[in-house]
């Protein structure tokens, strides 16, 4: 074992942690100078999808289902994840995109990470707990909507991959739709549209996402944006075109 430049743990002890917590369990490894430990698991382990605390519910289905909803609103319904770094440009996408959306009269609505802490999420922060329960809230609201046969649009920085998966799974299948909003650093810093990068490079904001907290960008998003190279309107356009190939804006073939 000593021989391997990466010490394996099994997946049992994966279970109790997070990719992201994976620092943590460093300590307890037997050092070995010159080696790196690292943690590997199946990241289907970690979903959002757990069972339930209470045990004496049932669901119940309703009389109206996502199929006639749809029906009735002339469209597919949809998640429209946009992820990436703070100033990336994820709400200022997704206002357009709804806009144009909406001008064909679809039904929406956009889920924004700041709106959203002013209510349903006031009591979390920005650890990585919270940043995970942020999320996983944000998924199964997210989910519900399209239930309701809307075009939900989220913009969250949601930095960590195994989160943003964890919502992906919970959706009908080919529903999540993940938006990169792809932008450099350097550019995301230059726009700094609420003043948070200087405050970071301050010290005046801890685990500041890009600066202090790492971002896990997607491997394989289904729409690659790159707002640091387009205008707002052609990276709108870009995301109606990829809805219109997919036949979302169309009710056949729900």
């Amino acid at each position: 074992m000593h021989d391997n430049k990466r010490i394996p743990i099994v997946q049992s002890l994966a279970s109790v942690c997070k990719e992201r917590f994976c620092t943590l369990i460093f300590p307890l490894l037997e050092p070995i100078p010159g080696h790196t430990a690292s943690l590997v698991f199946d990241r289907k382990v970690f979903t959002m999808a757990q069972d339930p605390k209470s045990k004496n519910i049932t669901w119940s289905d309703g009389d109206v289902n996502h199929a006639a909803r749809v029906q009735r609103n002339g469209h597919k319904a949809a998640i429209l994840w946009f992820t990436g770094l703070s100033g990336s440009g994820k709400s200022t996408l997704a206002m357009a995109v709804e806009r144009e959306l909406f001008l064909r009269r679809c039904h929406t609505y956009i889920l924004d990470g700041d709106n959203v802490r002013f209510g349903l999420n006031r009591d979390l922060g920005f650890s990585p707990d919270d940043r995970t329960e942020n999320i996983r809230r944000i998924g199964e609201v997210a989910n519900l909507m399209m239930d309701s046969g809307t075009i939900c649009l989220t913009a969250f920085i949601s930095p960590y991959r195994v989160d943003r998966q964890g919502s992906r799974e919970i959706a009908k299948e080919g529903a999540f739709i993940e938006v990169f909003t792809k932008c450099s650093l350097d550019e995301c810093e230059r726009r700094d549209p609420k003043g948070l990068y200087k405050k970071a490079r301050a010290g005046e904001i801890p685990q500041f996402t890009g600066i202090s907290a790492p971002y896990e960008e997607p491997e394989n998003a289904e729409i690659v944006v790159e707002t640091d190279k387009f205008n707002v309107e052609e990276c709108a356009q870009q995301v109606v075109d990829y809805l219109i190939d997919q036949k979302i804006l169309e009710v056949n073939g729900v």
